[in-house]
């Protein structure tokens, strides 16, 4: 049980730090970050999803971040 998560905005701010793993660039047109589904939750536990397009070299990545904000899915 996820007694305290970080919030959206803290995970937008961790999303934005890591680097983008084709050009390492931290710059991203697109960044969304919505709440894990129960599927990410029970297997990865995962607290939050965040989508995001690289805005120099275009590379689509998705990562999970659980309720510390540790990155426990990149890809």
């Amino acid at each position: 049980v996820l007694d305290q998560i970080i919030s959206r905005e803290r995970a937008e701010f961790i999303a934005r730090a890591l680097a983008c793993e084709h050009c390492q660039e931290r710059n991203f047109k697109k960044l969304a970050v919505k709440p894990a589904p129960d599927s990410h939750m029970k297997e990865l536990q995962a607290a939050w999803v965040v989508r995001r397009v690289c805005g120099v070299c275009g590379l689509e990545s998705e990562l999970g971040l659980d309720a510390d904000g540790d990155v426990v899915f990149l890809g």
